[in-house]
């Protein structure tokens, strides 16, 4: 339950039209529910902005299932990220109207989707072709969330004319996620053009000196462009959570 919902029910209250006891029957399972193998935090929307996301990677479907008709309960937005497409066929019997994106592995079911929070436009920037599906994880978090996103893929450093060919739109944005793995280097020349935050993303690809996506962590993490923040290797949703609490009204 959002602040919206809550002054909503509140004011409903407040005026008649929404008995005491029902109100309260509402707001029973706040902060926390349990469904025994798990512990749902409807109490975030109001402590956050945005709903406990379902990390869908050792869940088996209907514990997904289960989880998101408690949460429907009480939030407009859900999101589940790292989702097997054999697992979202199962829980799209459940909830139809959902929407799977086979790329970012990501299952977004939006009854009531959030309003327009952004003060911008965050750039989703992908290095490779092979870098796309953590890019489009961080891109759809992002829009989710309420904001404004644009993505641009395959301008990693091997060819940096593809990269400049799109400058405009670089210094347009107010917040900028750059995905890229092998050697890591994009966060740093795009954080060199732009004075705007770059959240980077490393991901696993490589061969077998980028160690799983290290090398490239560790090239972000030592980067010389001081307005370069890194999250964790293919951890597209991390990198779209916090550029989109940057880019908030």
């Amino acid at each position: 339950m959002d602040q919206a919902r809550l002054k909503k029910l509140l004011d409903a209250v407040a005026d008649g039209r929404t008995p005491v006891a029902d109100a309260v029957q509402t707001l029973t399972s706040l902060p926390s529910e349990d469904i025994d193998f798990a512990h749902i935090d409807h109490h975030r929307s109001l402590r956050k902005g945005f709903p406990e996301v379902i990390y869908g990677q050792g869940k088996r479907a209907e514990q997904i299932t289960a989880i998101m008709t408690a949460m429907a309960r009480q939030e407009g937005v859900i999101l589940v990220t790292r989702v097997a497409p054999e697992k979202a066929d199962a829980i799209l019997t459940a909830f139809p109207d959902a929407q799977y994106d086979t790329d970012a592995r990501m299952l977004v079911y939006e009854r009531h989707p959030m309003p327009a929070a952004g003060r911008g436009t965050i750039l989703v920037l992908s290095a490779g072709t092979s870098d796309i599906p953590v890019a489009r994880e961080a891109y759809l978090t992002a829009k989710t969330m309420g904001h404004s996103v644009t993505a641009i893929n395959d301008v990693g450093v091997a060819g940096i004319h593809r990269l400049f060919a799109h400058k405009a739109e670089i210094e347009a944005a107010t917040v900028l996620v750059v995905v890229a793995g092998m050697e890591g280097a994009l966060p740093s020349v795009v954080a060199g053009m732009v004075g705007r935050p770059i959240i980077a993303v490393p991901t696993s690809v490589g061969y077998g000196t980028s160690f799983g996506g290290i090398t490239a962590l560790l090239a972000m993490l030592n980067s010389c462009s001081s307005n370069v923040a890194v999250v964790n290797i293919d951890n597209g949703f991390g990198g779209g959570y916090m550029a989109a609490m940057i880019n908030r009204k």
